[in-house]
């Protein structure tokens, strides 16, 4: 009786109150007076939903004018029962909930109603929405299409829009929470073919309040009743909202139901992997298997991150979450070994060859090669399909087997060393540094020290660049001295000592071995980093001659490290000359090894085991001829060093030994061996040449001068040395027989080189004993010399001439020299000319080589010539000659630039001239001004002031070009200032002002009406005419 009496009892007593559902039978209070108007309308038009809808809205106003008011605090039963706290409000709900019965008694597929039914029965029941949630649905109803399809933000509309304030009691108002669920079912019964029902159904389940029964079971069932119903196109508007309910129920169900939905679609997988880790209690191994198949899907393209990450990132984000979580998500070192022993047994018996009988007869087939006609019928094997071998299948990508690392369902811990190793060191080879720290740090994280190292060692003795190797090693750096810091403390904490069960000798025992071990990883440093740049290219010469070095005196390590490096190198792909390292091998036996402390050789030197490697450098297919002809002189030097000069003779001979037919041998053939061309190398002949005039007889140096000359591989210089030796010798004629056949051989550019040493040569020896075969010589010279090389013959030739010979002639050599030579070298042959000619016969005899120079010369180097021609025309008193001689130089010289010239001029009219000449050289410097007085020639002039450092030309001849009208008037005053007074014709007055040469605008004074100066006027006072 007490429970009975309760206020809870009474409350919850209350309900249901639509159902069963209310009628004037059993409630007499649903109709009342003022509304049988409308029920006979009704009555007599029952199919009008106008009507219908036309009388519910009606009492939706009488029901919200009764309601009273609400009390700003809130009572206990107000809160339980939300809306329907009021008698009004319940009331109202029974009368509501008759007329909506009635109508849809008649329209039982209106959506319009059944919607309006629904949402009228949640007001009552689940509150109001909040303010947010009415923004959110009035935005999203605004979308398209596509927001409708597109479950990720469906799933976080969802959030936003499901939120209500007040409601309903699931406990107290059970059996009205039930009513109106039941509702529901009639609701999608009626309607299952419209997604909007089972939304506006399923939106329910999200209430907070929602009585349990119906929250968990009740709700999956229903989810999976909406999408065996409605179309695959319409399932991603479900979906949106049994994900969220997922995210709030949590557990098993709402993993299952993520797993199924991410089977179809795996693009929101980030997302729930950052549900399970923010979830209490986080689940990373699923987390983490998720993450592991985004990465395995995403670096076969058959995925795509959504948050525009690569492979190589979502597998590092896998990574870390082992980190993280390195107890919860991975296997320990024992489960470790003993997988990878499994699974290498089951690599190695899947490998192993087995024999497979072959099949008797192939089975019938239209797609096969041949065609059976013939013998016994051979059956198709049943459910076996033969696919012929050039078919090409046009299926997509095929998702990844099933695989128990990525199964979320499955409770195996993770191998994550095999992980590491199959899914990340083979894929991203170029990341690996960051691969060997992180499953290092992964042991770690699980207290497996020792694994942890074994990891770091593993990961030094695989990477091949630098950066890697600098990543892994100062890990693990940090990792020893990480860990000696912490025994150290251990020792230090006086509690320890205190304890027991603290072994104080093992942990000191265990800090000397770690120190100890941190030590030589320090002093193995570069011997690793050396080992590293060797994996990356095991042909770098330089690293391994760097690697000897490192070994120092260790002579045991130094041979062992030379041997596995000529082993390893292939000599066509070998980085930089090979050649040093056979060389600076033999050398270490050669001195007996390293030296000890007094600088004295450890060992006898070990001249046999030198040649031995001499003599198998020598048979080594090396990239370029000049490295084989390196090693033969390398052990030429070996043996002089040795005192062995017969043995470095014979051994160059063998190096030179000509084959039967030289000529097919071809020096730059690439596709011979460099032993079949190292006949021809100049390197090692030249060497030969030097052995044998050292230690040899002329003769036998005389032969190897002259193989040299057959093979016709001498340059300039082998020409040169050999004739060199012959004269050192006293065989004059041999070395000038020299310089003629290497003339012949060369082209004019280089023989021009040679002619010059073989004519010095030739006159310093005879002088002017063999005059006329010198003569001959000079001539055969100029004779195919190119105008840019024959300038030192000439001025050689003529100086022959003028010590031996006579000065005509050598005038003669100077004349055709003039006309011969290059035009830069044109000027300096005739001031050479000039002057020989000036000193032989005198002044008046260079007037005709000046016309000449006048005539050939550019107008440059005419001006120059014209001045000192006047120069000479004024010494020699010709005043008039050298007046005309300026006047025609004066057409090459701008005044603006050649201010020198005109200055000259002036100063000679000055000393020389008159009046009228001096009048005439001024119109004439006029006219040239004018003549040069063009924009391009303005700009030049300014580029040439200012490249010698002279203030810019401002002059009014710039300003004249610019504006002709201008210049017009300036040059007639007098008529403007008249055709002004007599009223006749005048020009527009230009705007354009006068500057002086500081370029100032000179004032103008109008009203006096007077000239304005002309600023190329020229003062001259009386004294100088």
């Amino acid at each position: 009786m007490a429970v009975e009496s309760s206020p809870i009892a009474s409350l919850t007593s209350r309900f249901p109150l639509t159902f069963p559902i209310p009628t004037p039978l059993t409630h007499s209070h649903l109709i009342s007076a003022a509304d049988l108007a409308t029920e006979e309308d009704l009555l007599h038009n029952p199919d009008n939903l106008r009507s219908w809808l036309s009388y519910i809205h009606q009492l939706k106003e009488r029901i919200a004018n009764n309601e009273p008011p609400k009390a700003d605090t809130l009572s206990p039963e107000e809160i339980l029962l939300g809306p329907l706290s009021t008698h009004v409000a319940r009331e109202g709900l029974q009368q509501l909930t008759m007329v909506y019965e009635r109508a849809l008694a008649i329209f039982p597929t209106s959506f319009k109603l059944w919607r309006s039914y629904y949402q009228t029965r949640q007001s009552y029941v689940l509150g109001q929405l909040t303010s947010s949630a009415k923004t959110a649905r009035n935005h999203h109803a605004k979308r398209g299409s596509g927001f409708k399809t597109n479950v990720r933000e469906l799933l976080e509309a969802a959030e936003e829009a499901n939120e209500w304030e007040g409601g309903l009691d699931g406990i107290v108002g059970y059996e009205e929470w039930r009513s109106l669920i039941a509702t529901g079912e009639r609701m999608i019964a009626c309607l299952s073919h419209l997604p909007a029902p089972w939304l506006l159904h399923l939106s329910v389940l999200f209430h907070p309040k929602c009585p349990p029964t119906f929250k968990r079971t009740y709700a999956r069932r229903t989810f999976d009743r909406a999408l065996r119903t409605l179309p695959p196109s319409l399932h991603g508007r479900v979906w949106g909202l049994y994900l969220r309910w997922a995210e709030m129920i949590g557990g098993e169900a709402g993993e299952r139901v993520w797993r199924r939905f991410l089977k179809v679609d795996a693009s929101l997988t980030e997302r729930h992997i950052t549900y399970l880790l923010d979830s209490s209690p986080p689940r990373p191994l699923a987390a983490s298997k998720y993450l592991l198949s985004l990465a395995r899907r995403a670096a076969k393209n058959l995925y795509s991150s959504l948050e525009g990450k690569s492979p190589y990132q979502l597998f590092v984000d896998f990574l870390e979450l082992v980190e993280k979580y390195a107890d919860e998500v991975g296997m320990d070192e024992e489960q470790t070994l003993e997988l990878k022993s499994n699974r290498q047994a089951i690599e190695e018996e899947i490998s192993a060859p087995q024999e497979e009988a072959a099949p008797a007869e192939e089975p019938a087939s239209i797609h096969g090669r041949l065609i059976r006609i013939a013998g016994p019928p051979v059956p198709i094997e049943q459910g076996k399909m033969y696919k012929p071998k050039d078919a090409v299948s046009k299926k997509g990508p095929e998702d990844l087997p099933y695989d128990e690392d990525t199964d979320p369902a499955n409770s195996r811990l993770l191998d994550v060393e095999g992980i590491v190793e199959r899914d990340g060191l083979e894929i991203y080879k170029d990341q690996a540094g960051r691969l060997w720290t992180g499953l290092a740090t992964y042991w770690i994280k699980r207290g497996e020290f020792e694994r942890a190292s074994a990891t770091f060692e593993r990961g030094l003795a695989a990477v091949v660049t630098i950066r890697d190797f600098t990543q892994i090693f100062d890990a693990y750096a940090e990792f020893s001295e990480t860990t000696i810091s912490t025994l150290m403390d251990a020792l230090a904490d006086e509690e320890n000592l205190e304890d027991e069960d603290f072994d104080a000798e093992e942990t000191e025992k265990e800090l000397d071995e770690r120190m100890k071990k941190f030590e030589e990883l320090m002093d193995r440093r570069p011997f690793i980093l050396n080992e590293v740049l060797l994996r990356r290219n095991p042909n770098e010469v330089v690293e391994w001659e760097k690697r000897v070095a490192l070994f120092g005196d260790d002579d045991e390590k130094v041979v062992e490290t030379y041997v596995k490096a000529l082993d390893t190198i292939n000599p066509r792909k070998a980085t930089g000359p090979l050649y040093p390292l056979y060389v600076n091998f033999a050398k270490f036996y050669e001195e007996g090894g390293s030296k000890d402390e007094s600088g004295e050789p450890k060992n006898e030197p070990d001249l046999k085991q030198a040649r031995k490697i001499m003599e198998r450098a020598t048979k080594v297919p090396f990239k370029s001829v000049d490295e084989l002809a390196e090693v033969w002189c390398e052990w030429a030097e070996l043996e002089l060093r040795n005192e062995n000069y017969d043995e470095a003779i014979r051994l160059m001979q063998r190096a030179t030994t000509i084959p039967r037919d030289p000529k097919k041998v071809n020096f730059y053939d690439e596709s011979l061996s460099p032993q079949q061309r190292l006949f021809k190398s100049l390197k090692i002949w030249s060497f030969y040449s030097d052995l044998e005039e050292s230690i040899g007889s002329v003769e036998s140096t005389k032969a190897v001068y002259d193989k040299i000359m057959e093979l016709k591989i001498a340059n300039a210089q082998v020409i040169v040395n050999y004739a060199g030796f012959l004269e050192e010798n006293k065989y004059f004629e041999e070395s000038f027989k020299v310089y003629e056949r290497g003339i012949e051989l060369f082209h004019p550019s280089v023989a021009f080189e040679i002619w010059n040493i073989y004519l010095s040569k030739f006159v310093k020896r005879y002088g002017g004993k063999k005059l006329e075969r010198a003569r001959d010589l000079f001539e055969q010279a100029l004779e195919n010399c190119p105008p840019k090389f024959c300038k030192p013959i000439y001025l050689l030739y003529a100086k022959l001439e003028e010590e031996h010979g006579l000065a005509k002639r050598a005038m003669g050599i100077y004349d055709r020299a003039c006309t011969t030579v290059q035009d830069s070298d044109k000027f300096d042959m005739f001031t050479i000319y000039i002057a020989k000619a000036t000193g032989n016969f005198g002044l008046p005899a260079t007037r005709p080589i000046y016309e000449r120079a006048l005539e050939s010369l550019p107008d440059k180097q005419t001006a120059e010539m014209c001045k000192r021609f006047a120069r000479m025309e004024r010494k020699l008193g010709e005043i008039d000659r050298a007046r005309a001689i300026y006047a025609h130089a004066s057409q090459f010289c701008d005044p603006r630039v050649e201010g020198d010239f005109w200055n000259e001029w002036n100063q000679f009219e000055v000393d020389t001239g008159s009046e009228d000449t001096f009048r005439e050289m001024l119109r004439i410097k006029r006219a040239v001004q004018a003549a040069f007085n063009t924009e391009t020639s303005f700009i030049a002039a300014q580029t040439a002031a200012a490249a010698k450092g002279a203030e810019k030309p401002t002059d009014t001849s710039a300003q004249d070009a610019a504006d002709p009208m201008a210049a017009m008037e300036r040059d007639l005053p007098a008529s403007t200032a008249a055709a002004k007074k007599t009223g006749g014709p005048a020009f527009v007055a230009s705007t354009l002002k006068t500057q002086n040469a500081h370029g100032i605008d000179q004032a103008e004074d109008g009203a006096d009406g007077e000239a304005v100066a002309n600023p190329d006027a020229i003062e001259m006072d009386e004294d100088d005419f």
